[in-house]
């Protein structure tokens, strides 16, 4: 991400996302969310999220994830489905693997919605 894509991804942020406290969000915006934080509810998608994130390079192999958990590789792959469709991850196959990205937009989207500074 260039620098120059940095204001436009914090503009859209704060269009998009302003804090809880500011105005009531609208029905559509409420079922959009409650995706988003219904996908990071789950202790394992939470987990995995934040292994994707904390990951030298910013990106994990799937093959790097799956051996940490004592659930099959199709539960895994559904978990990682739940937060590719809730934005909260992106994927991209190389050969017969899978590298997944958490994207940083999203996150910092979901953060700014829970700005504790606007209750003040």
């Amino acid at each position: 991400m260039s620098k120059q894509e940095l204001p436009v991804a914090d503009a859209t942020a704060e269009a998009c996302c302003s804090p809880l406290t500011t105005e009531p969000l609208g029905a559509e915006r409420a079922t959009e969310l409650a995706r988003v934080f219904k996908a990071m509810g789950d202790p394992v998608r939470l987990r995995l999220l934040s292994m994707i994130a904390s990951h030298q390079g910013g990106e994990a192999c799937v093959c790097e994830l799956t051996g940490v958990f004592d659930l099959s590789g199709p539960t895994i792959s559904h978990h990682l489905k739940v937060l590719r469709e809730a934005g909260l991850i992106s994927g991209e196959r190389r050969g017969t693997w899978v590298y997944y990205r958490v994207q940083p937009d999203r996150i910092h989207q979901v953060s700014a919605l829970l700005d504790l500074d606007a209750v003040s």
